[in-house]
């Protein structure tokens, strides 16, 4: 599976961070040697020993002296990481600034009621709710669009939050049942259960291995609610681990033992399928996009009856599908880059529907007889709507600038649809439209703790070294002028298609409130500009990506908002490779890095775990000779060098993680403590029942939210005391 963004939240937001818990920050301990009195002693990193190890690629002999740290069984590497875990925490006790950004986190958190993931079928409306600080979110059923809402189920009731996770959840067509998945500490293994709506009733229904981690889940019910397909992995002999390749899709007849689900789909599709299932409400037909792997287009087959015919290849280019009136609507986007539309009739022939516009095609959803389009350039966000003969009808009421789009819940036939949006400065709305008349009334808002009417946002662009130009979103508060020296993070991503959208600050606000900036940049390898943008951030030239987020950061000192002493950057999971290019390439312009379940090691990555061989798409090969070159010319931890004043970094991993080999993060914080000529502190911190971050409680998330801008409010100079 896709390498997660953390999306437009730093991974510093309540709902961003990657799952971990730390003890409270203790002011009382004594401060390390930068903010302490002259002649304390300096703690140091534990030490870790270099062993003899190699490995040979097209000719090419690259030592790799930290290589034994790979082995989590051995019982020196269990000694080294604990060891690593006390340091970093005792460095981050001894951080003055802790106690009063930790009070200020959890004031900022404690938000009203959010709800995420509204899903409409038969008439109901399908959601999950928290209400902090309830550890995990609970699924709720509400007849749309004033019933009253009713909890199916609650994580929190059985497990106290702390390891047990809804991960999705597929309503029947009429909206009887429910299935939902789960999964335990961060691990994204799901086991899918079903229930009875009305009854609420749990079904005897257990299916375990069903998705999740290397391969996403997937379900599509049948016409007549009596069973479904779901995605599945090969179940493991007794005493054995899954193996999370070869995912097939299988049907269950409800009541049927999870043991005598037949395969329907898939069986020697490919090592590192995924799929992505779109049912065909109150009909037989479900549309499969197949991909091989992440970062690439689908191929797409419609389903009849036990049949899966193949409609388009991947020439096609599909990104995104959504049934309307009957017909699939697929984002092609072949000679189209932004996308354009193209209808799948019942006989699998193609027929265009809408030509490529301005904007990038991000999600289709049905309308009436029409459809709803939403679209990005950048930064903005909209969504237009068109008719059944997709003549453009309007462009929803929504603001210009500043918000992100979430899910859109509507129904064939129905002229109104629920739109989630939020903003830098905006949690989460859900406005009801009505595509008659193009009103748009807000039916459900979080109220945030604070004020956010004073956050500004402002527009700066970057260059990169080919000349592209990189958008750069500044955040402030009203009167935080740009002095050359403001304590600023700048965040992004790059990769995978995932795009940076504006998203609510949440807690970062303490950080703005201190005269701190937040920055996140655009860059390429998401979508955010279409295929091309996402295409020129791959493979062969995903050094492009590289180079913008470094253009991004110019930018930010150029237009005199921060300077290399008081500039930290962030960014997890491919994002962390990100952080782990700038440290190496660049370590003299950041003063402070936080990179989260990062890849390090790229030359492993691909041959030693599970997900590698998935993000061969994105990442290319290294056994292509090309490839390997040009991938070894960025891979962080072959690029960490003797005597280098490196920046401050606060590297953080999950044991559990599916996605990340959590060796990754060992390897290159021992290179960088090794290596490193300055006194700034590499920290290394391991979650030990915790993953990439997908399912974190509440708890884990806010305590993330203070040890980041402790860290940073530390290294940057930030005056906690505004």
């Amino acid at each position: 599976m896709r390498l997660a963004s953390f999306a437009a939240t730093l991974l510093l937001a309540a709902g961003a961070a990657a799952a971990a818990q730390l003890p409270p920050v203790n002011p009382s301990t004594k401060p390390p040697r930068e903010l302490a009195l002259i002649g304390e002693p300096q703690p140091l990193p534990p030490p870790t020993p270099q062993q003899a190890a190699s490995g040979t690629f097209h000719g090419v002999s690259v030592a790799d002296p930290y290589r034994w740290l790979e082995n989590p069984d051995d019982p020196a590497v269990r000694r080294w990481i604990a060891a690593q875990n006390a340091y970093t925490e005792a460095t981050l006790a001894a951080m003055p600034q802790g106690k009063a950004l930790t009070v200020r986190v959890q004031q900022l958190a404690i938000t009203s009621t959010t709800r995420s993931g509204p899903t409409l079928a038969g008439g109901t409306l399908f959601y999950l709710q928290q209400t902090p600080p309830q550890p995990q979110p609970v699924l709720i059923a509400q007849a749309w669009p004033d019933g009253a809402a009713k909890v199916l189920v609650d994580p929190n009731a059985d497990h106290g939050g702390t390891g047990t996770a809804i991960t999705a959840y597929w309503p029947s067509p009429r909206g009887s049942y429910l299935a939902y998945g789960s999964a335990e500490g961060g691990s994204e293994l799901t086991t899918i259960r079903v229930l009875e709506v009305a009854s609420g009733k749990t079904l005897p229904d257990t299916l375990p291995w069903a998705g999740g981690g290397t391969t996403p889940q997937g379900l599509a019910w049948d016409a007549d609610e009596r069973g479904f397909s779901y995605v599945r992995f090969t179940p493991p002999a007794a005493g054995q681990a899954v193996e999370q390749f070869h995912a097939t899709l299988v049907h269950h007849p409800l009541g049927q033992a999870a043991t005598a689900d037949a395969v329907v789909f898939g069986q020697g599709y490919s090592k590192t399928a995924e799929y992505v299932l779109v049912n065909a409400p109150a009909t037989a037909q479900a549309a499969v996009l197949a991909y091989d792997g992440d970062g690439g287009p689908a191929e797409v087959f419609l389903q009849h009856g036990d049949r899966f015919i193949r409609v388009l290849d991947r020439g096609a280019n599909v990104r995104t599908a959504a049934w309307v009136n009957g017909r699939l609507y697929v984002a092609a986007f072949r000679d189209a880059p932004r996308g354009k539309v193209v209808a799948i009739g019942d006989d699998g022939k193609a027929a265009p529907v809408l030509a490529e516009r301005e904007g990038a095609i991000q999600q289709i959803a049905p309308l009436g007889d029409g459809f709803l389009v939403v679209r990005s350039r950048g930064p903005d966000w909209w969504v237009e709507q068109y008719d059944a003969g997709a003549i453009f009808v309007r462009r929803l009421p929504l603001p210009e600038h500043g918000i992100g789009i979430g899910e859109i819940a509507s129904e064939s036939g129905s002229n109104k649809a629920l739109v989630s949006y939020g903003g830098w400065s905006t949690p989460t709305r859900w406005a009801e439209y009505d595509g008659r008349s193009g009103a748009l009334k807000t039916v459900f808002e979080v109220k945030p703790a604070a004020d956010y009417s004073k956050v500004v946002a402002r527009r700066i662009e970057g260059t990169s070294k080919d000349g592209t130009k990189i958008p750069v979103t500044v955040l402030s508060l009203r009167g935080t002028t740009a002095n050359g020296k403001r304590p600023a993070i700048l965040y992004s991503y790059g990769g995978f298609d995932i795009p940076i959208k504006p998203g609510f600050i949440g807690p970062n606000l303490a950080w703005l409130e201190r005269g701190g900036v937040l920055a996140y940049a655009n860059i390429r390898g998401g979508n955010e500009n279409g295929q091309r943008w996402h295409a020129q951030g791959q493979q062969l030239d995903k050094q492009n990506v590289f180079d913008d987020f470094h253009a991004a950061a110019l930018a930010l000192i150029h237009a005199r908002w921060t300077d290399r002493a008081h500039l930290g950057i962030l960014g997890g999971s491919n994002g962390g490779l990100l952080m782990g290019t700038q440290i190496v390439q660049h370590p003299a312009d950041y003063r402070a890095v936080v990179a989260r379940v990062g890849i390090y090691d790229m030359l492993r990555h691909e041959t030693h775990f599970a997900n590698g061989p998935y993000n061969i798409p994105e990442y290319g090969s290294i056994a292509d000779p090309a490839q390997f070159k040009a991938t070894l010319a960025y891979s962080p931890l072959q690029h960490v060098e003797a005597n280098t004043a490196y920046p401050a970094a606060l590297l953080t991993t999950g044991e559990n993680d599916p996605r990340v080999a959590p060796w990754q993060s060992r390897k290159f914080a021992a290179a960088l403590q090794n290596a490193s000529s300055s006194t700034r502190p590499i920290l290394l911190l391991t979650r030990m029942n915790a993953g990439h971050g997908i399912g974190a409680p509440f708890s884990q998330r806010v305590g993330d939210t203070a040890i980041g801008l402790t860290f940073f409010a530390h290294e940057l100079g930030l005056d906690v005391e505004k």
